[in-house]
């Protein structure tokens, strides 16, 4: 005997990955407000598409900010999307590449560090803040983005870097997590600059301050790469972003 479809529930969700089930279907993993990462089976939505009429797939496209209902049952892995419609309509986010690329980049980092069916509702509440933010400033001032959505997901995590930069710490150690006085002897080296524009970032609580923080392209991507690194050496859950790549080339651009 199956088990029963469980308890209707109404929460908001931020798509992080669908892909195709079968014929006509599509399971779709969701970063949720409620239950943390969640992974529903939607049946038959392909099947308009495929007769030639509107389907609402495009809906459940990575970085979608959904309200969704659904039945959630504890003992099941696969759960079952009843209903879903955009919780924010994106204007540029996917029409323009730069911005297009940093939403798929962070999705993938939500997907790759959340472990599965741990609410995080504070760091839900900053990342649906954070795609509508990216979605309504300028390219030329999306650059920081990527790295800040990093710094706070280890910060919401626990995963904060430990202590502070200033000229008696001035270097970052990978293995203990933070500033140290001396250079470490093994792992990547970031150099004092580099160092220092992490730190100014790290102080940036409101979106409207994220570009201030002075770094120029190179510089921020041995961060990102850094940060990364430094997720994958403290965490259980860190996989590698196939998108980073990407996201590299795109960000040399601006």
């Amino acid at each position: 005997m199956g088990l029963p479809f469980g308890m209707i529930t109404n929460t908001q969700s931020i798509v992080l990955r669908s892909i195709k089930y079968g014929e006509t279907s599509l399971i779709s993993t969701h970063f949720t407000r409620q239950f943390g990462i969640q992974a529903y089976i939607i049946k038959g939505i392909r099947q308009s598409a495929a007769k030639g009429r509107s389907s609402r797939a495009g809906l459940l496209q990575a970085g979608m900010l959904l309200d969704i209902t659904a039945w959630h049952h504890a003992q099941a892995g696969l759960q079952r999307l009843k209903e879903f419609s955009p919780a924010f309509l994106y204007q540029r986010v996917h029409q323009e590449v730069i911005k297009n690329c940093i939403a798929i980049f962070s999705t993938e980092v939500l997907l790759r560090l959340l472990p599965e069916g741990a609410p995080i509702p504070e760091l839900f509440d900053f990342s649906m803040e954070y795609f509508k933010q990216l979605d309504a400033e300028t390219n030329e001032r999306v650059a920081n983005y990527p790295l800040f959505f990093l710094l706070q997901c280890g910060r919401y995590l626990g995963y904060e870097l430990a202590g502070k930069w200033q000229e008696s710490t001035p270097y970052l150690n990978l293995m203990e997590g933070g500033f140290s006085i001396q250079a470490p002897i093994s792992g990547t080296n970031v150099t004092t600059q580099d160092a220092h524009a992490l730190a100014a970032l790290m102080l940036v609580r409101n979106f409207e301050d994220i570009p201030l923080a002075s770094m120029n392209g190179a510089m921020r991507l041995r961060l990102i790469e850094w940060f990364i690194e430094f997720l994958q050496t403290h965490t259980d859950h860190m996989q590698a972003i196939r998108s980073l790549e990407v996201l590299q080339t795109v960000l040399h651009h601006i």
